[in-house]
């Protein structure tokens, strides 16, 4: 199972799980990230002895308390049964069920511990945060996340996709290969306005203003909160003091 939703749905879900699978338990659970649409099953399937599975800065995170641009005020650590069992630190794969599944580390993309999640045989790959079909999915800049990230994340998934490959983002809908590198393109040429934006002196309220996504928000929504996160993303970045 990857990722489980929020902890309020956490009891419907898994026995929505359990009824479609015909399993008794999660047997493993993956974190594609810490943030709380992605770990609310986390405890009960830690408790009934299931492993989870995600980055080692994803354990950090849900193991101390933190902020995020995601919810207002600071997150108490989850509980120990919550926390991720197993850990990866880059690169791997694994097998389950007869599958091969490879996963990689995506740096400062969404978070700073996301990974994507591909099976091969079945030119399938799981993106969490990093993308999304129906929004503009944040950078989460109080967690390690920056715009450049955001590039060269998106960059790595289109070379990975084929054109029909289905592409599951943590929000919205499936989207196909041939629509990830669209959106390589798209955050490809914000990159370089934003550098430029940044060249003239502008700060995350002028780069909301002057909008430079203004043609996709009839697809993706309004776009101000995301570039004003780019942003100051790109400030923290490259002006960390």
């Amino acid at each position: 199972m990857i990722d489980g939703g929020l902890a309020a749905n956490a009891d419907a879900l898994l026995a929505a799980v359990r009824s479609a699978t015909g399993a008794t338990r999660i047997h493993t659970l993956i974190n594609t990230h810490g943030h709380p649409e992605q770990v609310g099953a986390n405890e009960a399937v830690g408790r009934a002895g299931g492993v989870i599975f995600a980055h080692e800065k994803t354990k950090t995170y849900l193991s101390n308390g933190v902020y995020s641009v995601t919810f207002t005020g600071r997150r108490p650590a989850l509980p120990e049964a919550a926390r991720p069992t197993k850990t990866a630190r880059g690169d791997g794969s694994m097998e389950f069920a007869g599958q091969q599944i490879d996963y990689g580390y995506m740096p400062a993309a969404h978070t700073d511990g996301d990974l994507f999640f591909h099976f091969p045989k079945m030119n399938l790959l799981v993106v969490g945060g990093v993308l999304s079909a129906e929004q503009w999915p944040v950078l989460d800049y109080r967690n390690g996340a920056w715009l450049g990230g955001r590039v060269r994340a998106v960059e790595r998934l289109a070379d990975i996709v084929q054109p029909d490959t289905r592409v599951v983002p943590a929000h919205g809908r499936v989207m196909t290969g041939k629509e990830v590198v669209r959106h390589r393109d798209i955050y490809q040429k914000l990159f370089m306005t934003m550098i430029e934006y940044m060249n003239k002196g502008f700060g995350p309220e002028d780069a909301a203003e002057r909008n430079p996504l203004k043609e996709y928000e009839g697809e993706f929504g309004n776009a101000s909160t995301f570039l004003y996160g780019a942003m100051r993303s790109m400030q923290i970045a490259y002006v960390p003091d």
